[in-house]
């Protein structure tokens, strides 16, 4: 088992290791008290890990409520958010009591969005199931739900109060939302760690997942650190995202987040070598890595199209961008461009 200690707004643990799930009762009464739990969790996680999670939580004495949303990124939505927020009111949640996200990205995402909203503001647990929001987004604070106009368009800066990650819930993943995971960490290899990316390029990653996840928190939590509110290095981490959210908006979200990630990050190298800002081509490292991870390397749209939504991406500020280069494998750069050059990035993809 190993812990990280993320230091932000709020302190808490990140906790990572097999079977822990059964601790989330006792860990949650350290930091509550005996108080009220909502567990949010979608569909399909519902019938996984629900029963392992509320039976912690109840055994532990904390009175325990269910809110059960449907699978996929379509719920990612204000409508699903006001529904948690009106099962919070109606069940008399308190500022006392805390919700527990209990799932992937969407599941993290909204509901610490809720927890910032409920009451202006309690606390939340993140218990991430899926190996994208071990690595990524239950760590850092970034909540958020969709908009018709693109993705992550209303949210905030909430920190959880603990994470807790059992790499147990891994083992019901669908081989497509691990590699969808690894897109995340192959992305943490190209900004920061190239010993990272050597490590899961050949693939071969599942018998060292406790280290490599860790690995992972400790590059974001370094970085969360110094840039908390996404004003200047925590942007390094949108790397191969521009372009991704318009790959899954183009796509009406069914490239799922990581196999759009892996075709931004290929499109990032591809142009950044091309219109010379990097000093090495990282490109075919790129693609071996994301092959060997079942991840794709393209995508049929039109690059019009993907430049157009770009364009209301929330790291444009005014009449640039933030975009994310690879200078060389293991160090990646900050770089504004007007946003014009989208249009000539995206005939990379």
């Amino acid at each position: 088992m190993k812990v990280i200690n993320v230091t932000a707004s709020k302190n808490y643990d990140v906790i990572i290791g097999e079977g822990i799930l059964d601790s989330l009762g006792e860990r949650c009464v350290s930091l509550f008290g005996k108080s009220r739990a909502v567990i949010v969790t979608d569909s399909n996680v519902k019938e996984h890990w629900l029963d392992a999670a509320k039976k912690s939580l109840q055994l532990a004495g904390i009175e325990t409520l269910v809110f059960v949303f449907s699978a996929g990124e379509d719920s990612k939505s204000k409508e699903t958010l006001f529904e948690l927020l009106e099962f919070a009111a109606e069940n008399k949640i308190t500022r006392s009591d805390f919700l527990v996200a209990l799932g992937g990205g969407v599941t993290g995402d909204m509901t610490g969005l809720a927890a910032s909203l409920c009451l202006r503001g309690i606390p939340f647990v993140q218990v991430p199931t899926s190996l994208l929001a071990a690595v990524d987004s239950s760590v850092g604070g970034k909540t958020a739900v969709n908009l018709n106009a693109g993705k992550n368009l209303v949210g905030a800066f909430y920190q959880p109060s603990l994470v807790l990650c059992d790499t147990n819930t891994l083992s019901t993943l669908p081989d497509e939302e691990f590699a969808n995971g690894m897109a995340e960490i192959i992305k943490y290899g190209v900004i920061f760690d190239k010993e990272l990316f050597d490590k899961v390029r050949g693939g071969d990653v599942k018998s060292d997942m406790e280290n490599i996840i860790a690995r992972c928190v400790e590059l974001k939590r370094d970085v969360v650190a110094k840039d908390e509110f996404d004003k200047g290095d925590r942007q390094l981490l949108n790397f191969g995202h521009t372009m991704a959210h318009s790959i899954e908006k183009c796509s009406n979200f069914e490239i799922p987040h990581g196999s759009a990630v892996a075709i931004g990050m290929v499109i990032a190298a591809r142009a950044s070598h091309a219109l010379g800002w990097s000093d090495e081509d990282c490109t075919a490292a790129i693609i071996e890595a994301n092959k060997n991870n079942n991840l794709p390397c393209e995508c049929d749209f039109a690059p019009a199209d993907l430049a157009d939504i770009a364009l209301s991406d929330k790291k444009r500020t005014g009449g640039t961008i933030n975009f994310v280069i690879p200078k060389v494998m293991g160090e990646c750069v900050l770089k504004k461009i007007p946003v014009d050059v989208l249009y000539q990035i995206a005939e990379y993809k």
